[in-house]
Formats: structure tokens, C-alpha cells, sequence
């Protein structure tokens, strides 16, 4: 790495003990980029940043930063946002704390990165992205299935125009999340408190929103089913408590283009698949199919005949005839991809396009499934009012 110019940019980093803040944010991204030598831009200066941990557990905050290498810790989110030493404020806190953390920050004159969903509602979450560019202050939201190899694979098979034509999308996510009466569960119990702002709809819409928006084409209308399979858990003190929002969600969308796609979320599901999250893409040329990491495409030379005949084995094996599609690049963790890419957004003035704009078309694909299930109905997905663009 060229070394000229070394831009320090502190970071105030609200949740950093959750479980995503303390392990995807701060450990494998931020920690991870000041090992390396910060972040080059184009002209070949650097930028290091450096963290300043905010929570509300003073003794898990001090065994944090001991880890970091001795980050700077504090329980006081208004000391943090009046050190001048910070310039960003990143927030990974449950979503209903987001929405007034954020406000402080913008007001405080922090730029703002934060977690998705940005809010619980879409007219909050465009009241902070207003607030934020009315300031003038840099803004973006974590939308990080788009730097997962296995979806990199994907993007770059739709842009060599493997597929021909697409038709469809089908999605499978989830896994079993046990309920706490035995094995430990492996989600935080206020993802299932719809008064936490729990619930999978909130959570897996804003991912689903940019994945297709950004992959195959833009949500225009959406039809969801959800439901709460398992009514009753235990929480981290292994108390019982009634499970008030929903642990699956089924939903079609329909895309610009006409591709069809539909995916199935859960927490109450057994994996028999190839991964927790699967994307398949069929094709008039050809199909992929995409986990976390791999991707395999069978192309229409490829594609077999079956003959339908239950009564006898198939004689064809259905995952013979796939390829797996080789390793395009070395990839990085993807929180820490586009960490790098906000980073050098706030100082270099690159482009991110991932604006709490996008986060909040995220949240409103959620408010539509929940009015789809709620109605039993279609719902359309208007296209957000932009009437500026993005800072």
C-alpha cells in the first residue's frame, strides 16, 4: 500500500455490543481496515478510522474495546456526538432506538451510516434521510447481501447476459432459530417482539428490496402471507414470553420487466439445501443458482429432458449438469466492502448510492407486505418521491 496522506476519521459506533455491531462492524470491518493499513483512495493517500464505543453495558463495552486494541468506550451518546474527533456516526442498535440516535447525530452534524431497517416506518426513515440532506451530511444504509461472493457471481452472470431473458426469481432463506427451552437460540428475543420492532418482514424485506432491485430489476407490486409458527419462547434470562410478531414471512414480487420472484422466509425451517440463503434465476438461456459463497449454472445446453413417470426411479440425477462458476476475485468480508466504500464517500466524495433513500425503500417493501397480508391482496410499490438527489 502507497502511504501518503493518512486521513484519521473517528467513528461513533452506537450497539457496538450487539452481536452484529461487535463481530460484522467493528471486529471485521473497521478493526480489519486499521490492520491493513486504513483505506487507499485514488490518489493514494489513506484513511484510518477509529472507533469510539457506544452502548449501555459499561463492563461489556471495556471487554470490547480490550479486544479492539483498546478502542475508546463511553455509555454517554451525547459526549460521543460532541467530540470533535468524530465525523461519522454509525448505529446498530435494535431498530426502535434508531430513528432518535440518528436525529441527534444529524444534528449534531455527523455524517450518518447505519443499519437496516433504518426505522420501523417509512415516514420516519424519510424524515431522517431528509433531515440528513437538508444538513448537507453524507448518509447510507447497510445493504451488504450485495457484496456476498455468491451474489457478486450472480450480478456478474446477469451482466454477461448468461440468462437470455429472465423469467424468475425463487428465494429460500432461513433456518431453525430454537426457541430457548433447550438449546440456546440464535437470535436476540426482541427479534420476536413486534413492540422491539421484531418480526421478519421488517427484518428480510429491506434485504429482499435491494437484492431485486439492484440485481434483476425494481419491485413494482407484492403479495405476502406471513405467520407465527412457534408462539411461545425463552428469552436470554431463559424466561418464557409470548412471541407477538411473525417468524415467516411467503411473498411473490412482482418485478419491472415481468420477472416473477418469489421467496420464502423463516426461522422456523430445516435446512436441505445448499445454503441459509439460496437465489435461484431461471432464464430463457440458461439458470443459476446462488448461496452465500457459490453459485452453479446450468446452461440450456446443459438443461436435461425429463419425462414424467412416478413410477419408476428418475433416471436422471438432477444435480449432475451443473457447473460451478469459478472464483471471480478474492472477496472481502461484505460489511467491510462497503465500509471501505462509505469511508472514502465521506472523504473523497465517491460515489454510494446506497443512501437512507434506498434504505427506506426497504422499509416501505415491508409496510406493503404487511398491508398485503393484512388485506389478503396485491399491493403496488409506488416509486419514491426523489426531488433532490442523494448527498
Amino acid at each position: 500500500m502507497t502511504h501518503g496522506k493518512v486521513h484519521t476519521i473517528g467513528i461513533i459506533m452506537n450497539g457496538a455490543t450487539g452481536r452484529m455491531g461487535a463481530n460484522q462492524h467493528l471486529m471485521r470491518s473497521i478493526i480489519a481496515i486499521r490492520q491493513q493499513g486504513g483505506v487507499q483512495t485514488p490518489d493514494g493517500d489513506r484513511i484510518m478510522p477509529e472507533p469510539i464505543l457506544v452502548g449501555r453495558n459499561p463492563a461489556k463495552l471495556q471487554s470490547l474495546a480490550e479486544q479492539s486494541g483498546g478502542s475508546v468506550w463511553t455509555t454517554d451518546l451525547d459526549a460521543a456526538l460532541a467530540d470533535p474527533r468524530a465525523t461519522i456516526y454509525f448505529d446498530a442498535q435494535t431498530t426502535d432506538r434508531r430513528g432518535e440516535a440518528v436525529r441527534k447525530a444529524i444534528a449534531a452534524g455527523k455524517h450518518v451510516y447505519c443499519e437496516k431497517p433504518v426505522t420501523a416506518t417509512l415516514a420516519e426513515t424519510l424524515e431522517l434521510y431528509r433531515l440528513a440532506r437538508q444538513a448537507g451530511l453524507k448518509n447510507g444504509v447497510v445493504q451488504d447481501k450485495l457484496w456476498l461472493p455468491g451474489l457478486l457471481k450472480l450480478r456478474a452472470l446477469c451482466q454477461q447476459g448468461f440468462f437470455g431473458r429472465i423469467l424468475s426469481v425463487r428465494g429460500e432463506f432461513g433456518y431453525w432459530v430454537f426457541e430457548g427451552d433447550g438449546p440456546a437460540p440464535q437470535r436476540p428475543s426482541w427479534n420476536y417482539r413486534k413492540e422491539e420492532g421484531g418480526g421478519i418482514i421488517l427484518d428480510m424485506l429491506c434485504h429482499f428490496r435491494y437484492v431485486l432491485d439492484n440485481l434483476f430489476g425494481k419491485v413494482r407490486a407484492v403479495c405476502c402471507l406471513g405467520a407465527t409458527h412457534v408462539q411461545k419462547r425463552w428469552d436470554e434470562q431463559a424466561r418464557a414470553y409470548p412471541v407477538t410478531a411473525e417468524d415467516s414471512a411467503y411473498t411473490i414480487f412482482e418485478l419491472e420487466g415481468g420477472i416473477i420472484a418469489q421467496i420464502n422466509a423463516s426461522w422456523c425451517v430445516r435446512v436441505r439445501r445448499d445454503d441459509l440463503f439460496v437465489l435461484q434465476v431461471d432464464g430463457t438461456k440458461g439458470t443459476a443458482v446462488a448461496g452465500l459463497r457459490d453459485c452453479w449454472i446450468q446452461p440450456a445446453a446443459a438443461t436435461p429432458r425429463p419425462v414424467w413417470n412416478p413410477d419408476i426411479p428418475s433416471p436422471i440425477n438432477f444435480y449432475d449438469g451443473w457447473q460451478p462458476v469459478q472464483e471471480l476475485a478474492r472477496y472481502e468480508n461484505a460489511f467491510k466492502a462497503e465500509w471501505e466504500l462509505f469511508l472514502r464517500h465521506v472523504i473523497t466524495n465517491e460515489s454510494f448510492p446506497w443512501t437512507l433513500l434506498e434504505g427506506a425503500k426497504g422499509v416501505q417493501l415491508a409496510e406493503k407486505a404487511a398491508e398485503s397480508w393484512t388485506r389478503r391482496a396485491w399491493v403496488d410499490v409506488p416509486e419514491l418521491e426523489q426531488s433532490c438527489g442523494p448527498v
